[in-house]
């Protein structure tokens, strides 16, 4: 027979069950980012899409997921895959202690925090959120095409190499804070994800499956 707690007893153990569940979360994201930034080494980048001089990366994510493409109307009246607007869904691993673990998911959002001087799109911006629930939204700022990097972007086809800057960050309501101070995110070694070639109808969408590595940058202390 199930037991009926007293309504004092009940919120006695949900406020126990809240703080332990925190208390995991706070060691997790520690143990996360220390574990991480042990042995972040990005590849060499060009010039282009390499975060300017004091900044240092301190977390790699390992991407599986896809990329939206809507087929708009061209100015010549045909028809074509557009990324319109942003819409990468993917989830980000990263290797703890020799376990491959689920740290962040990738999305478009409203940039609910924007920095000064920001004015954020209506169709939202690149967002990264961490198991903390800490977030980055980043815009993109340059990028060099698939294939043209050996170190960095190999893969000729998919979709490019990307160095976004952060546009606003936010700490996650019981002070995650994993991505909270991200100040740049490059995306590299990109495999798939391009638009597709075939023919399309205006409004039709598809999704892309790709894969990629995000290495995370703050200011350095």
């Amino acid at each position: 027979m199930t037991k009926c707690l007293p309504p004092r007893a009940n919120a006695v153990a949900f406020a126990h069950n809240v703080l332990a569940v925190a208390l995991v979360l706070g060691f997790a994201s520690t143990t996360v980012t220390r574990a991480s930034a042990e042995n972040v080494t990005p590849p060499p980048t060009r010039a282009l899409i390499t975060p300017q001089a004091g900044n240092t990366p301190f977390l790699v994510g390992h991407a599986f997921g896809s990329q939206g493409y809507t087929c708009l109307p061209t100015n010549t009246g045909g028809t074509s895959w557009t990324i319109n607007p942003p819409r990468p869904e993917a989830t980000l691993f990263s290797d703890v202690f020799g376990q491959f673990a689920q740290i962040i998911t990738h999305f478009a959002s409203i940039n609910e925090k924007p920095k000064a001087g920001v004015q954020p799109p209506l169709s939202g911006n690149a967002t990264w959120q961490g198991f903390d629930t800490s977030k980055v939204w980043a815009a993109a700022i340059a990028q060099i095409p698939a294939g043209s990097d050996r170190a960095s972007c190999p893969n000729e086809g998919s979709i490019a190499c990307v160095l976004l800057a952060s546009v606003g960050n936010e700490r996650g309501p019981t002070g995650g804070r994993l991505l909270a101070n991200t100040t740049f995110v490059q995306r590299l070694n990109t495999n798939g994800g391009s638009a597709p070639t075939s023919a399309c109808s205006v409004g039709q969408t598809q999704l892309v499956p790709y894969s990629a590595d995000y290495y995370f940058y703050r200011a350095t202390e």
